[in-house]
């Protein structure tokens, strides 16, 4: 079996909504088992709740689980063009696995959510596969083989970098078909990739 990961964090439901398209776009693909699971909390719950934040009863990983996978997708939203710092703080924890190599030659991709089109969307993307790279992971996006990312006949999230959603500025705005068959997709796009490279020692000797 090919083991993935799909790994989010979410404030309003948005990535968590994305994050079980993933999966069961991964899950599609013959010989997959697939987990879900978020990163922890960070923000004391006075504020979750002053905020709105939704409850979300997804397990959560720790950093240490992530070696068990062949693949792992990550999901966050944005916040000022960056990941959420929830999402940071996990992979700040991640030192150990960086120093033994744990996660080198894995499959790792990334969707988002953003509250408009030109919120830091792309910038998102692009910049939550930094450290994926320094773990020595390979970054899968979303080809233009899933052509709904080329329509202008709506609003749609996700780029070539990765699937993902407009929220709108007041987060009332759910995924849309087109938002989730790109999750869908890009989902199976990564499990075929990890299938693919399902028994190869990609880790080589430090030099």
């Amino acid at each position: 079996m090919t083991n993935i990961l799909v790994l989010y964090y979410s404030s309003y439901g948005h990535v968590r909504t994305l994050a079980e398209a993933e999966a069961e776009g991964a899950r599609h693909v013959p010989g997959t088992q697939v987990d879900v699971r978020r990163v922890p909390e960070t923000v004391p719950d006075a504020i979750r709740q002053q905020a709105g934040f939704v409850e979300d009863d997804t397990p959560v990983a720790s950093p240490a689980d992530l070696e068990q996978y062949d693949a792992i997708i990550f999901g966050t939203p944005t916040q000022f063009g960056m990941m959420a710092g929830q999402m940071k703080t996990f992979l700040d924890q991640a030192g150990g696995l960086w120093a033994r190599n744990a996660l080198v030659g894995k499959v790792g991709a990334v969707f988002a959510s953003t509250g408009s089109q030109h919120g830091g969307h792309e910038a998102t993307l692009l910049s939550t596969q930094i450290p994926l790279q320094h773990f020595g992971m390979l970054i899968a996006g979303m080809p233009y083989s899933f052509a709904g990312q080329t329509t202008a006949d709506e609003i749609i999230g996700g780029a070539p970098y990765g699937a993902g959603t407009i929220a709108g500025g007041d987060g009332s705005r759910a995924p849309s078909a087109i938002d989730l068959a790109g999750a869908r997709f890009q989902g199976a796009h990564v499990a075929r990739i990890a299938r693919a490279l399902a028994g190869a020692n990609l880790v080589e000797e430090a030099a």
